[in-house]
Formats: structure tokens, sequence, C-alpha cells
């Protein structure tokens, strides 16, 4: 069974692009098409089967042009047993299309708590009553709580040829209070955990990296450079870039001479293009292809600085 690092380093290099299309439905932000009815809301069985429709029509589009979706599960469990459902049946249809899937779910436990999270959220069912039996090729995890929280992660990823990603240096404002403060040797926190990260990632795949990989947002600026030298094995997980306003400039320490070593992740900018002033003309005929312009434009600019011309 292939590592999945070397399955995900395999994708980027036959897709020449580290992007990542993330898949975060919001009904007061999908295609008025699809949300005419003003009491949609009110119905979780509809808004699923919205959000399914159109994830699918995100994959279709994102198939032929990048390795990997991320799709983010909270925005599914909110609407219950149906958004589970949809959730699912997305991961489903993105693998079917030839694309890994990566769950962005976050989970976060110590000892039989965890292997249970382990399982529900990573691993493929052998239960005969579950249509949706697919897990995510990878999820993302909260490493925070030690050792004991993510093993459990790591041995159900192992025995399934899958990955885990766990967070390191978020970019969300506050994380500052927690992940910039200095130990006794002077390291931030995210270092410490950054270095901790690829003790546990254990053996490198054939590409030199391991099944543990880091969430590290774009939008932390040289923190991503630091973690690299921290975390020389580890695939990074590149959140922030569009409309959180990361820099790709700032990502690029992240990244090996052969452009290997990370994945960015874009989400909002483009799955939601057709609200942009920028695609507005191609929105009117067909919000879709407001869709596939961003994303060759997201896959053009990254191109202008990461390059995959060269055979491995």
């Amino acid at each position: 069974m292939n590592a999945f690092s070397d399955r995900l380093c395999n994708a980027i290099i036959e897709k020449k692009t580290p992007l990542v299309v993330g898949i975060d439905p919001v009904l007061d932000r999908l295609p008025p098409e699809m949300t005419a009815d003003e009491n949609l809301g009110m119905n979780a069985q509809a808004v699923a089967e919205m959000f399914l429709e159109f994830g699918r029509a995100i994959i279709e589009i994102a198939a032929p042009l990048v390795s990997a979706v991320k799709i983010n599960s909270a925005y599914f469990e909110r609407y219950h047993a149906p958004g589970v459902s949809a959730y699912r049946q997305l991961i489903k249809a993105a693998r079917q299309a030839g694309l890994l899937v990566m769950g962005d779910v976050k989970r976060s436990d110590i000892g039989h708590t965890a292997v249970q999270y382990a399982i529900a959220q990573l691993a493929d069912t052998h239960y005969v009553d579950s249509v949706e039996n697919t897990g995510p090729d990878a999820i993302t995890i909260n490493a925070y709580l030690g050792s004991d929280g993510v093993k459990p992660f790591l041995e159900t990823a192992s025995a399934g040829g899958k990955g885990v990603f766990a967070l390191v240096r978020t970019s969300n404002p506050s994380s500052v209070e927690i992940q910039e403060l200095l130990l006794a040797d002077g390291r931030p926190v995210y270092v410490q955990m950054a270095e901790l990260v690829s003790r546990w990632g254990g053996t490198a795949g054939a590409y030199g990296y391991s099944d543990l990989g880091a969430v590290v947002g774009a939008t932390t600026g040289h923190a991503l450079a630091v973690v690299r030298a921290a975390a020389p094995r580890t695939i990074f997980l590149i959140p922030g870039i569009g409309a959180q306003g990361g820099s790709l400039a700032d990502c690029l320490p992240a990244f090996d001479s052969r452009g290997l070593g990370a994945v960015i992740a874009a989400s909002r900018s483009i799955i939601y293009a057709y609200r942009d002033a920028k695609y507005a003309e191609l929105a009117e005929s067909n919000w879709r292809r407001a869709v596939e312009q961003a994303l060759i434009d997201h896959k053009t600019h990254i191109a202008t600085m990461i390059k995959y011309e060269q055979t491995f």
C-alpha cells in the first residue's frame, strides 16, 4: 500500500500544482438559482441536498485541474444527519473523480475516545447498511493534547494508507495567545509542536515526507519558514490563500527544490467566485464558469513561483 505522502506527491506532480480546493458551503452564499425557496433554511434535508449538488459541481470542475479537495465537515454537521450524509457522499464522489480528499474535521481527544474519533472520521467502514462508507484520504486533528491524543489517529491512518495533518501554527488572530508564547529556552510553543509532529511522523516515504503533516496558516508569514526548519520531513497543509489574504511569497519556504512538501488550500475565493465582481460577466451566464476561471487563475498564479516541469 502506497504511503499517503507519496500518493499526495504523485498527485501534485501529475496535476502540476499544489493547489487544493476547499469545499465549505454556506447556504446564503450558494448561487441564487439553488436557493430560490425562501423557506429552504428551515429544512435540513433540503439544505443538505443543495450542498451535495453544489459540492459535486465543484468536484467536477476541480478534478481535471487539482490533486485534492479539502471538505470542511463543520459546514455539513450543522445540518445533523442529512448534512453528515452529504459530507460522506461528497468524499465518495471526489475519490471516484480521482481526487485525494482531506477531511477538515480538527478532532482531538485522548485514549479510547481518540480511537473512536479516528475510526469515525478516517477509516473506511465495513457496515453493510452504510451507503456512504468511504473515509477521506487524510484528516486534520488538534495535536495540542499531546502524543496520546495523536497516536490513535496515526495508527488508524497507517492501517488504511492514509494521512493526518496536525494543527501547528494556525492563522486565526487569537492563536498568538498560546502558540506564540515563549518556552524557557526562548522558542515559541508552535516550534515545539512542529518538532513533536516531525518526531511523531516516523518513517518517511519515497519522496522524503511522513504521513503526519502540519497545518500552518498562510497568514502567519515568517512562521512558515520557522516551522519548515523545525520539521523538514513534514508536508504542510497551508490554508489562508485567497479570501483570508495570505501571501503566496510567504508560502515558498514550505516547498523543496522539487516543488513538493506542501499543499495550498483556497476555498471561498474559488467556490464563491461568482460573487466576485472580477468574474461577474462569467457568472451572469454560468456560475460554474466563474468558479472554473477562478480556479485556473489561482493555479496560474501559483505556477509563476512553483514549477513542475521536471521529471521525478
